[in-house]
């Protein structure tokens, strides 16, 4: 890739366009050392905190087929129950931030 592709005043959409059409061919990787089997022999996995506690809740039938059936389905998702509690925090996260931006008014 040379560096005339991408000029500074180009939009972040115009970056992501011309990186969406470009061959891994035009790639230039020359700045970039190669991974050679001492780099895995130091590396370490990184695991985001992520302490839960197991509890017991009671949800209805269809809610829960849906929980099951959307992580089943979707090979992002770690798992229904990994699902119900980013649900859970995302509406956390609003609430808090609603309650926040209301105090401020």
């Amino acid at each position: 890739m040379s560096n005339n592709q991408f000029s500074p005043d180009m939009s972040l959409e115009e970056r992501e366009k011309k990186l969406v059409e470009m061959s891994d061919e035009d790639i230039d990787y020359s700045d970039i050392p190669p991974l050679d089997e001492g780099f895995f022999q130091n590396a370490k996995l990184v695991k985001r905190n992520s302490a839960t506690e197991a509890i017991s809740i009671r949800v209805d039938a269809e809610t829960l087929k849906w929980f099951r059936e959307t992580a089943k389905n979707n090979p992002e998702i770690r798992g229904y129950q990994t699902l119900i509690n980013d649900v859970l925090r995302t509406y956390m996260i609003h609430q808090i931030n609603n309650n926040e931006s209301s105090q401020q008014s």
